[in-house]
């Protein structure tokens, strides 16, 4: 417990000295033991500065995901959230955890995931050290949102404003359910929902996120051509993803009923930044293939388009590729 509650003072005071003294008094204990508490947590691969006279110092290049890292950013600090280094799968455990009754707006988050999954059960490269692998548990009466397909348009809307709220940067979303930031693929979004077999009533929704926050070394030749991260190798940043799960975790909690008239008009930044709208793509996915032009999302976050023909599609679900003019 006093490692944990070390980690949470030294992240609430990231990059300034803290005394021994200081920090002693503040957990209740001996400055012996804040020493042993610094040693595990390097141990555990924090770096942490000391300095005689002026304590110690959480090291900015520190970028480990811990729950004590989020806290000191969130807005609700009465949110429950669990941080693991390694999971199957966030959703998966998500799901465990929503059949076992647990908390509306409880949050998993892993380092690495060993069986991350996207939609379709496709698998989800989640690499140690350069991701947030995040799912929310949500529970249908708590919420304003009552579609799956808006839920997952919320939420990509969330993602995006958090990455441009903290790193500046300003992704696009290609609908339904990915962020892309300089033509690459940066964030994929899934959403499940589980029903009452007797009445069709939705008992509970896990969100799943995962973000490229870095780039790994070891990324799977196919795709690195199609897969980007928020950061680059070679950029220097002081943004941690202990930050951007934060900011991710706030915005998220416009979902709640009480926000519904603040944030009614998701949909028209979901519009501003959606991929595609005007253009000529392909549509794939639901049982052909046909061309046609991407119109407008309408309320319920179905895509419209217009074939070659003439006629107006709306999309539930299914995948959408852009065609590359002259190709």
């Amino acid at each position: 417990m006093t490692k944990k509650n070390l980690l949470a003072l030294l992240e609430s005071n990231r990059g300034r000295n803290i005394s021994g003294e200081f920090i002693a008094g503040q957990l209740n204990v001996s400055r012996t033991a804040v020493w042993k508490a610094v040693k595990e947590l390097e141990k555990d691969g924090y770096t942490i500065k000391a300095a005689t006279k002026r304590g110690y110092c959480l090291s900015d290049e520190n970028d480990i995901l811990s729950a004590q890292g989020i806290f000191p950013f969130l807005y609700d600090a009465d949110r429950k959230i669990i941080v693991e280094q390694s999971l199957d799968s966030t959703n998966i455990t998500a799901k465990q955890m929503a059949i076992s009754n647990a908390e509306h707006g409880t949050v998993v988050i892993a380092d690495h995931q060993t069986a991350g999954k996207g939609r379709y059960g496709r698998s989800f490269f989640s690499p140690k050290g350069h991701g947030i692998y995040m799912s929310f548990i949500l529970l249908p009466s708590q919420i304003w949102l009552e579609v799956p397909t808006l839920i997952t348009a919320f939420t990509a809307v969330a993602v995006c404003e958090a990455i441009i709220e903290v790193c500046e940067k300003h992704p696009q979303i290609k609908w339904v359910n990915d962020l892309f930031l300089d033509g690459k693929k940066i964030c994929g979004i899934s959403t499940e929902a589980v029903t009452d077999y007797e009445n069709g009533a939705i008992n509970w929704i896990v969100v799943g996120i995962g973000v490229n926050f870095t780039m790994p070394q070891d990324m799977p030749e196919e795709l690195k051509e199609i897969v980007g991260a928020v950061f680059t190798n070679n950029e220097k940043n002081s943004v941690t993803r202990n930050r951007l799960a934060a900011a991710i975790i706030n915005k998220m909690t416009a979902l709640n009923a009480e926000s519904e008239q603040i944030n009614k008009d998701f949909l028209k930044k979901y519009r501003e930044r959606l991929m595609f709208l005007g253009e000529e793509i392909t549509v794939t996915g639901t049982g052909k293939e046909y061309q046609a032009t991407a119109i407008d999302i309408d309320d319920i976050g179905r895509l419209i388009v217009r074939n070659e023909n003439g006629e107006i599609h709306s999309l539930f679900s299914g995948e959408v590729r852009v065609k590359m003019h002259g190709k």
